[in-house]
């Protein structure tokens, strides 16, 4: 079968595991794909994914290739598969909007995004490199808050004719008149946010589920999230927050056959602190 052509827009610590997973499982069989939930669907696996197309604001990311730029400051992410082969792909500048936090200026370069000098690519532009790509999904990897750099991608793909997968909280795939530009185009869209493979939002939802199953009545519940990395940074600006917490905490009250009131719950980030490089996480 033909490879499946992605784009990738916020070529950060979520595009980094990505790219490294897509490595580091090609050639293992079954028995040896430990961490994967579903190596194989339909036939495709994790090696028959192909990077066609990147975008990132960041003047250490745009111009190298895909497979240098994910390793670039300020990702980081665990490293488990150093050695990522070269894709060919320049990561292209994108458009800033708002994916650019203001409060992070305060903060050193090695922990904060370091907007390039290029000129930032036009919607034209966008959907362009996405056709001449030859990209059939656009994977939307930008930070919590991005309302309306999201949408524009999300424009973008529909112009371009190809999916969406939204994989930050920005309601677009269940948004109805957002589902219905893509339902009418025939092109899926996906989302919105992605959960851990085994987070605390994960772990929240089981442990509720198995206090309803256990017959233990819950009253109140609170998840408090601390982090290291830029999405963590970027989130102290609670301005930022709306969406973010209300995926999170509807993550968890779909799970129980009564929902809590809103003060009987709580879900969101907590605060930063800074992870270094040598850190284990």
């Amino acid at each position: 079968m033909d490879s499946i052509k992605i784009a990738i827009v916020g070529v950060g610590n979520c595009a980094c595991s990505l790219l490294q997973g897509i490595a580091y499982y090609r050639g293992k069989d079954e028995q040896n794909a430990i961490g994967l939930m579903h190596r194989d669907l339909g036939g495709y696996l994790p090696s028959d994914i192909e990077v066609a197309a990147a975008f990132d604001i960041d003047a250490r990311k745009v111009g190298r290739d895909v497979s240098e730029a994910i390793f670039s400051p300020p990702n980081c992410t665990t490293v488990f598969c150093p050695d990522v082969p070269k894709t060919g792909v320049a990561v292209r500048m994108g458009r800033i909007l708002d994916g650019f936090p203001e409060h992070m200026r305060g903060y050193p370069e090695e922990h904060r995004f370091v907007p390039a000098d290029a000129a930032e690519a036009s919607r034209e532009d966008v959907v362009r490199a996405l056709k001449d790509s030859g990209a059939e999904m656009l994977l939307n990897y930008l930070p919590v808050g991005s309302e309306e750099a999201a949408r524009f991608y999300a424009g973008c793909a529909l112009e371009a004719g190809i999916g969406f997968i939204n994989n930050m909280p920005v309601f677009i795939a269940s948004d109805p008149a957002w589902a219905e530009k893509f339902r009418k185009r025939g092109l899926p869209v996906i989302g919105d946010d992605v959960k851990a493979q085994l987070g605390a939002t994960i772990t929240h939802r089981v442990l509720a589920d198995l206090f309803q199953r256990r017959g233990v009545k819950l009253d109140r519940t609170y998840q408090l999230n601390t982090g290291g990395n830029t999405d963590f940074l970027n989130m102290l600006n609670r301005s930022r927050l709306a969406s973010k917490k209300e995926s999170k905490t509807e993550a968890v009250q779909s799970i129980l056959d009564v929902r809590l009131d809103d003060d009987g719950i709580h879900i969101g980030p907590s605060d930063y602190v800074c992870w270094h490089k040598d850190d284990k996480v």
